[in-house]
């Protein structure tokens, strides 16, 4: 009989164990991919529905996923990971991912991808103020940087942490730019935070949408995307502004990582976020699409026109990206 009882435990154990097998088959990591930003929750959603894959929602920022890369170095547990595009050219840099060209590789324009297939865009955003009308209790909407710093709007501007969040290293290349800075130096956004310390700002580690939302934070420094899916899907009296100073516009990118644990399963989630209806998502998330033409006229419509929009314009990435560190320790030091 203990013999008996012995097969059957381990005929048990056997079963468990390939139930696990299969279930790892049908899975796949992604760092940073947060369901509350950027509709990564219909995409994920999309991912299982059309490859079978599970890929659960990850709320680590662009820094925090970097890190964890390099920590997990030697066993990665990730298979993919979504970021700032200064984080995938870092992440190259420091060996953590590897090459792999998706479907409709050829379609993503010159300056979105890296050559060998290590990072590629998937989307843009443009950096404004993201602005909850109804938590301003009647004061008037602000329209530039310049603005946020009056004392009128203490206690409302939020921002994600600029030595940290891709979002926040953003708004500070965008207000240096804005500022009369340049990527050699970054005195006039330094100054600016350094003036907003007085004003008792919200900064927040993570993703801070729902925030904005219930009106805790007022004032958001984030992506037009963010503000018309308030504004749209949620019905939120949200404002979404390009400051009068200008703006940036930055892509957002994926890489394969390093030795990635479930290799096949990554590369059919990266196939996905290119194909026609994972980008299809991410415009009717309000999101600029690397694929242009999955814009649809309707999802045009609702975004801001284009002559506000040109007061957005691009940086050298490849040097955004070398001086993320440094700018990261100066704030650290000088601000934080």
């Amino acid at each position: 009989m203990f013999r008996s009882l012995t097969h059957v435990l381990r005929g048990a154990l056997l079963a468990l164990g390939l139930a696990g097998a299969a279930q790892a088959q049908q899975a796949a990591v992604c760092y940073n991919c947060p369901p509350e930003w950027a509709d990564w929750a219909t995409e994920l959603k999309a991912i299982k529905e059309k490859t079978g894959i599970q890929v659960p929602g990850d709320n680590k920022n662009s820094g925090q996923a970097l890190a964890s890369m390099a920590a997990e170095r030697a066993k990665p547990v990730a298979d993919v990971v979504y970021y700032g595009v200064t984080f995938g050219i870092q992440a190259d840099k420091d060996a953590l991912i590897q090459a792999y060209k998706p479907a409709h590789w050829d379609e993503i324009p010159a300056g979105m991808k890296d050559p060998s297939g290590k990072w590629f865009a998937i989307h843009s955003g443009t950096l404004g103020l993201m602005v909850n009308v109804d938590a301003l209790h009647g004061k008037p909407v602000p329209k530039s940087w310049k603005d946020l710093l009056k004392p009128e709007y203490r206690g409302m501007v939020g921002y994600l942490d600029p030595a940290s969040a891709f979002v926040g290293y953003v708004g500070a290349v965008a207000i240096n730019q804005a500022l009369g800075g340049t990527l050699d130096d970054f005195g006039p956004a330094l100054d600016w935070f350094k003036k907003m310390r007085a004003n008792e700002p919200i900064v927040p580690k993570q993703t801070a949408y729902a925030r904005v939302l219930s009106g805790e934070i007022p004032i958001l420094i984030d992506y037009d995307f963010n503000a018309y899916r308030a504004k749209y899907k949620d019905g939120a009296n949200v404002a979404f502004v390009i400051p009068a100073e200008g703006t940036i516009a930055v892509p957002y990118v994926m890489s394969l990582v390093a030795n990635a644990p479930h290799e096949a399963n990554g590369k059919k989630v990266l196939d996905f976020t290119l194909s026609d209806e994972g980008q299809a998502i991410w415009a009717n998330a309000f999101l600029r699409p690397v694929r242009a033409n999955a814009v649809s006229p309707e999802a045009q419509k609702k975004f801001l026109p284009a002559s506000e929009y040109a007061r957005a314009t691009a940086v050298d990435y490849g040097k955004m990206a070398d001086v993320q560190r440094a700018f990261s320790e100066q704030y650290a030091k000088e601000v934080n």
